[in-house]
């Protein structure tokens, strides 16, 4: 397992170079979380573009909407070839210890860049 440290410049360099992303993500500017129980992160879009990864997470940080799962579930869904009900976050949602709060407009504005970003994980893991 990287470190958290490498894994946020992993994470970014790749969002940051996705074909997918960079072709769609014009207006996917928000900031969430990933709660991964043993390790809380925030992620800052701007325009499709990584801004900033927040890994010392503080309770008055804000965001727009977070995913929470269990660490296991996170390996899970950055495994290369994911198990079933581990491939997307409806179907850790569907096994009911995935939740997502917050503004879920937002997520759902840009469900298909986020979709692509956890299919990132796959290619840099997770940092859990």
């Amino acid at each position: 397992m990287p470190t958290p440290e490498a894994w946020a410049e992993s994470f970014t360099e790749a969002t940051n170079g996705d074909a997918e992303i960079g072709a769609h993500g014009k207006y996917y500017s928000c900031s969430y979380m990933l709660d991964m129980q043993e390790r809380k992160l925030i992620v800052d879009m701007h325009r499709g573009r990584v801004e900033n990864i927040n890994l010392d997470v503080q309770p008055l940080d804000a965001y727009e909407f977070a995913l929470r799962a269990p660490a296991d579930t996170w390996r899970g869904m950055g495994e290369p070839v994911p198990k079933p009900m581990y491939h997307g976050i409806w179907a850790a949602a569907f096994r009911k210890n995935l939740s997502m709060e917050g503004d879920l407009l937002v997520l759902m504005q840009n469900l298909r860049c986020f979709t692509r970003q956890i299919e990132i994980l796959r290619e840099t893991g997770v940092p859990v």
